[in-house]
């Protein structure tokens, strides 16, 4: 064999990082590895590791792989083979960990990973050389020769004993791992004395002594199972050792430094249990821990465990007014003040965006309550971040775990359900979970089930307002607005149930259900009247609404110029890029898009510069005092030039009368809304008005 294929084969390559979804289907690889696949990194995106394998049918050899995931439990040193693009076939050696969401959704793995091919047919090349010295005495000095090229360029440090324990020989990389002097003579010592001269030199910890050390070889020579030693030295670097015996007696030791490996798979499952802005331990890391304090409560009648849910008040509002970074500092902060000011044994958790929750052991419900107002307390002092002043506050939920329970996701709820209480009060206060909050809770996901069942049984429809020009008195379009018919309380209007809707998800499919109604009833109106259709965020931040969008005008024959997507700034302030691109995309089809309640949020005037809107519909809040307080008429004028001078048509929402008409009239504005002209109207009436309309209009 060539001296120059042992010298690649002692070369191993570095560490690389993969990452999987929940489907076990690659999601991430590091850019490094294209050169070892030999194929571009994007073209496994999106499929197993099975499928790139040179073995894929073979099921028992990946079998413990394959059993790993199934069981969602971390693997290590999985070794297998790999189908090269050039015909070859790789080794690659691969960790990895679970992931889990804050909520505990399983996400897929995390891990690194090693091309071992040359370790391997270093190994190999190895053995068969060992095998052939036994073989043929002609033969002895030529594999010397490549013995010592191999070992001299090996990563792991090897170390050959003979029948009687005497070391045969050791390489370069054993000597440079336990600091021993190239000159040093080991050559014909017996195990136990090389043992004893690193014991001397303090290269193992303290406890280890020689007679473990001697122990441990003879205990793994004798292992059915080859499966390493994992040695710590002194200085704090982690050996896997492993061992092979020879024939005729004797054995090999390798000796590798996985330290870095170690460090690697210790951060991943750090990763897995902890938040990672504030490094707070995560949903995950609260349920694990919460279950050992109840099991200590259950030991312990003299406390017992409460959880305090926490949630930052005006959050939202600092981190929109000063930027996401300020926000992230924020948040830490918080981290910071809310660790320093519990006790030893107590656990803080971040459970996502700006909610937290805290584990602490008391001995009745006074002391959960003096340390929730006392946190309050320190979180609501300003904070001097970046040179700017923030002021946030807090509120707490509480709940008391029963000296016999083991149900943490039971007592995070329980003290959920007294925080959403402790925020209706007010905010910025202390509440402790009564039995009688349940009902509250039950109460709201009685609502979420009749919204399933009302989306399934076609219980919503539509009403349309009109909207008017101020010029001519025509009708230029409608407004759809969404009811519910419920069985027992009649019509409901949208602000009863489009926060649960909302914060289920269902608005996506009630949100599609309402945009193509609207553009079929229009499609039936003999008239070039548009609709106006409310969008959320949630239902813009999915990625077929576009195309949702497009089949709806496809489906019912509406023209694009027809129909109108009103959106509030909401839409904008939540992945900003995206919304616009797919905003953009409508608007290049002729669908008109207006920004409702405009004036009332944040960043409206910036968002004018960023997407040409088509209208703005100035807040019904401006007008309710138009005609009597002179700064609402002077906002409505502002407003109203700032779309003149854009070229964007303002409309005013809630006009009721004639005085509240005249003013916005006065001030220039082009269309109004309002019970003054009509209220919401179900579908056939509204065609009525239309006709009738364009009958007046002839006559």
């Amino acid at each position: 064999m060539p001296a120059q294929r042992l010298e690649d084969f002692a070369q191993v390559a570095s560490d690389w990082f993969w990452e999987t979804d929940a489907g076990q289907c690659f999601t991430y690889l590091s850019p490094s590895m294209a050169h070892l696949l030999g194929r571009d990194i994007d073209d496994l995106i999106g499929r197993p590791r099975e499928s790139i394998s040179a073995n894929l049918h073979d099921t028992a050899f990946w079998k413990p792989y394959l059993g790993a995931l199934a069981r969602r439990k971390g693997f290590r040193d999985f070794n297998y083979p790999y189908a090269h693009p050039d015909g070859s076939t790789r080794w690659f050696r691969i960790s990895g960990e679970p992931r889990f969401a804050p909520d505990g959704t399983f996400l897929g793995y995390r891990g690194i990973g090693t091309d071992v091919s040359r370790e391997r047919d270093a190994r190999d090349a190895l053995a068969a050389a060992l095998d052939d010295v036994q073989a043929s005495h002609e033969r002895l000095l030529e594999q010397n020769r490549r013995f010592e090229a191999a070992l001299s360029n090996m990563t792991q440090g090897l170390c050959m004993f003979d029948a009687r324990s005497r070391l045969v020989v050791c390489n370069h990389r054993y000597r440079e791992i336990f600091g021993l002097e190239p000159e040093a003579a080991l050559t014909g010592m017996a195990q136990r004395e090389i043992c004893e001269i690193l014991v001397a030199r303090g290269c193992y910890r303290r406890d280890v002594t020689v007679d473990s050390l001697c122990e441990g070889t003879r205990l793994a020579l004798q292992a059915d199972e080859r499966a390493p030693i994992h040695r710590e030295l002194a200085d704090g670097r982690i050996l896997a050792i492993c061992y092979r015996t020879l024939e005729g007696g004797g054995w090999v030791s390798t000796f590798e430094d996985i330290t870095e490996r170690r460090r690697n798979e210790a951060r991943i499952a750090h990763m897995a249990r902890h938040d990672a802005l504030t490094d707070l331990p995560n949903r995950t890391a609260l349920r694990e821990h919460g279950l050992e304090l109840m099991g200590e409560g259950r030991r312990d009648e003299g406390r017992r465990l409460a959880m305090l849910c926490l949630d930052l008040d005006r959050f939202k509002a600092a981190n929109d007014s000063h930027g996401h970074g300020v926000g992230d500092a924020l948040l830490k902060a918080v981290a910071e003040r809310l660790c320093a000011n519990v006790r030893t044994g107590d656990l803080v958790a971040r459970l996502g965006g700006d909610e937290f929750a805290v584990l602490h052991r008391v001995a009745e419900e006074q002391g959960a309550v003096t340390l929730a107002e006392r946190l309050i307390a320190v979180v609501s002092a300003p904070y001097e971040l970046s040179g700017v002043t923030v002021e946030i506050g807090m509120s707490v939920g509480i709940a008391m775990a029963m000296r016999d329970a083991d149900d943490v996701d039971r007592l995070l709820r329980d003290a959920d359900t007294a925080l959403y209480h402790a925020k209706g009060n007010g905010r910025g206060q202390a509440c402790l979970f009564e039995p009688a909050m349940d009902d509250t809770a039950k109460a709201r996901r009685l609502l979420e089930r009749e919204l399933r069942e009302a989306l399934a049984e076609g219980a919503f429809e539509l009403h349309y307002q009109p909207l008017v020009d101020l010029g001519s008195g025509a009708v230029t379009g409608v407004e759809a607005l969404l009811r519910w018919r419920h069985p027992e309380r009649g019509l409901i209007a949208p602000a009863t149930f489009i926060a649960v809707a909302e914060e289920t998800g269902l608005i996506v499919p009630i949100g599609e259900w309402a945009l193509n109604q609207a553009c079929r009833d229009a499609s039936g109106w003999d008239t070039d009247v548009s609709v106006a259709v409310n969008v959320s965020a949630v239902q813009l931040r999915h990625r077929s609404f576009a195309q949702v969008v497009l089949m709806a005008l496809a489906a019912s024959g509406l023209r694009p110029e027809r129909l109108e997507i009103e959106i509030t700034e909401s839409v904008l302030l939540d992945d900003t890029e995206a919304n616009l691109e797919t905003l953009h995309l409508l608007r290049r089809t002729g669908i008109r898009i207006a920004m409702d309640d405009f004036g009332t949020g944040y960043s409206s005037l910036s968002y004018l510069r960023r997407f040409p809107f088509d209208k703005i519909k100035i807040d019904r809040s401006f007008v309710r005092d138009a005609g009597l307080a002179p700064d609402a008429a002077a906002i409505i004028r502002a407003l109203v030039s700032l779309g003149a001078s854009l070229g964007i048509t303002t409309l005013v929402e809630g006009i009721e009368t004639e005085e509240q008409l005249a003013a916005v009239r006065a001030e220039g504005c082009q269309e109004m809304q309002g019970f003054l002209f009509s209220p919401p109207r179900p579908a056939h009436e509204i065609a009525a008005l239309l006709r009738e309309e364009r009958r007046l209009r002839a006559a």
